[in-house]
């Protein structure tokens, strides 16, 4: 596809373009992709990009995907990439 990551250099490209992602977002589409259509529970994600003792929002993940899908979607009501299951959580379509 269109989006790449470079594990060994830690740099996203979408379309040959280099992506500003956050450290925290890099992190979760590393997550993402190599797990490649597991689906991550909010408190999943929390544990694993943020901290086990994380005791702030689960919601903050939302935010931090919503962020995410906005520099790599093209159409964020439609992702093609980071998928939501509804009642669950989230996973990169594969």
């Amino acid at each position: 596809r269109d989006l790449e990551v470079n594990l060994y250099r830690k740099v996203a490209t979408l379309n040959g373009h280099e992506l500003r992602l956050t450290a925290r977002e890099l992190d979760l589409l590393i997550l993402f992709i190599t797990n490649r259509g597991k689906v991550f529970t909010r408190r999943q994600l929390l544990e694993t990009i943020w901290d086990p003792e994380f005791e702030g929002d689960d919601r903050t993940v939302d935010v931090h995907i919503r962020r995410l899908r906005e520099k790599i979607e093209r159409n964020t009501s439609e992702p093609e990439y980071i998928m939501t299951k509804w009642g669950v959580g989230y996973y990169l379509k594969g």
